[in-house]
């Protein structure tokens, strides 16, 4: 009788065992040690300027005011940019605004001198650092009055250098770092307004290039599908950077703006376009080889630009960096 009681009790013992052995956990056994990571953690904080995933620090915006025509290429710096805005100057002409905050290239150039459509840029991205070589003296003090900090080559000449091989004006190039270190409080990255994601389902015209026009330049941006880019060529010539490589991006926008003629002129009495980035208007959006009719609208000088469809649902860019041309098309007579 004392062997029964033995065996029942060691079956007792051994019958939870049994239980476990099945190929099913039991009821009690947690799920979540099994599951996917992703599935219980949010989706990586993505970059306000690029929709790219970053490491969840946002840094001060440094905008740089850079030469384009051929006496000034290869420019260094670019491929680094967040966003690049072509501009229309005097003759013309355009220049090109940087604004890097994800990414800082070592140097950056040439720097060329601030135009009055800089200052209704600026204020979008609060109170960026600034960097410039000189302006007409009667648009200083509204340089001083404007949304941003000046660290011009008069105001931050240390971080200022000549490059050897180029020569003046076209030889002018700054550290980066520097220049931010001259301007400690400059604002950090912040949404401005773009969205990004998917590309519409309908609307897209395909595309392999696109032609804008001022009246003494051209761009062309013809779409790469082995790059997943727009590649960017200036009046006939391939658009190269002095790091390597032709410029490229995978979002163009072609912002149509009112351009008139501001208060500003040049020794030639050539006036200085403004831009008016502040409104609403049509646009173009290049991405992934199509071409999407896009509706802009800016309601103040501090507020960001948003697009839309033309039934009024965001207008995803790719995400990587965004040239924007603020192109007119009705051009401003030099």
């Amino acid at each position: 009788m004392r062997a029964v009681r033995t065996i029942l009790a060691a079956l007792a013992v051994l019958a939870p065992v049994a239980a476990c052995s099945d190929d099913k956990p039991p009821a009690s056994a947690p799920q979540a040690a099994t599951a996917s990571p992703s599935a219980s953690q949010p989706p990586p904080a993505t970059h306000p300027f690029t929709g790219l995933p970053y490491d969840g620090k946002l840094r001060p915006v440094l905008a740089v005011k850079i030469e384009n025509t051929a006496a000034g290429k290869p420019q260094l710096g670019l491929k680094s940019a967040d966003i690049v805005y072509i501009e229309q100057v005097e003759a013309g002409l355009t220049r090109l605004m940087a604004i890097f905050s994800s990414k800082l290239p070592p140097k950056v150039g040439p720097v060329r001198s601030a135009r009055i459509s800089d200052l209704h840029i600026t204020p979008m991205f609060g109170k960026p650092a600034f960097a410039y070589s000189g302006a007409q003296t009667k648009m200083l003090p509204f340089i001083a009055k404007a949304s941003l900090f000046d660290v011009s080559d008069s105001r931050a000449p240390g971080a200022y250098f000549r490059q050897p091989g180029r020569y003046a004006p076209y030889n002018l190039f700054a550290h980066t770092r520097k220049l931010l270190q001259s301007a400690p409080r400059a604002s950090k990255a912040k949404d401005i307004g773009f969205t990004f994601g998917e590309a519409p389902a309908q609307g897209g015209v395909p595309r392999k290039s696109f032609t804008v026009r001022w009246p003494a330049a051209r761009f062309d941006f013809r779409w790469s599908q082995a790059r997943k880019q727009w590649l960017i060529w200036q009046d006939g010539k391939r658009d190269m950077a002095a790091e390597g490589g032709q410029l490229s991006a995978p979002t163009v926008v072609v912002q149509y703006t009112k351009t008139v003629r501001s208060q500003f002129h040049d020794k030639n009495d050539s006036y200085t376009p403004l831009v008016h980035t502040v409104g609403k208007g049509e646009a173009i959006v290049l991405r992934d080889g199509m071409a999407f009719k896009a509706r802009w609208e800016r309601e103040s000088e501090e507020g960001g630009t948003t697009f839309t469809t033309p039934e009024g649902e965001p207008m995803n860019f790719a995400p990587g960096q965004v040239w924007i041309a603020l192109a007119s098309k009705k051009p401003v007579i030099p």
